[in-house]
């Protein structure tokens, strides 16, 4: 058995920085994302352009975010707070929410349980409430 790791032709790994994995979905202007759908649980890696707001909206999944790289701010509930990189926060369903970022943009991993419907086809727009 050869100890040299497998080309990645397996339908169970990906990498964060493969634009060709996943299915892309712009968001807003500025804001676009690749889905990876599971059974349980759905990962978006979302690429904020520099000095872009999404749309403040709500969803009835659980949604569980990570700042990868950049800055933003988070706008949740009424609260906005800075982020940086390393940085991550949890948006109960049903609760307002967006980012904003500034002079860097941002790549944000969002995880949500259960997994969006809506999500799991290519498309625009942040989905139905």
């Amino acid at each position: 058995m050869s100890n040299k790791p497998a080309v990645r032709a397996a339908t169970w790994a990906f990498n964060l920085n493969d634009e060709s994995l996943g299915i892309p979905r712009t968001l807003a202007e500025g804001i676009t994302t690749r889905i990876f759908p599971g059974q349980n649980v759905m990962l978006s890696v979302v690429n904020v352009a520099p000095n872009t707001e999404g749309t403040s909206h709500s969803h009835p999944e659980e949604q569980w975010g990570v700042l990868l790289k950049g800055e933003c701010v988070r706008i949740q509930g009424g609260e906005e707070i800075a982020m940086k990189a390393g940085d991550f926060w949890c948006t109960p369903g049903g609760v307002m929410h967006t980012v904003r970022t500034g002079a860097t943009g941002a790549s944000i991993l969002d995880i949500f349980s259960p997994p969006r419907e809506e999500y799991r086809k290519a498309g625009s727009g942040f989905g139905t409430p």
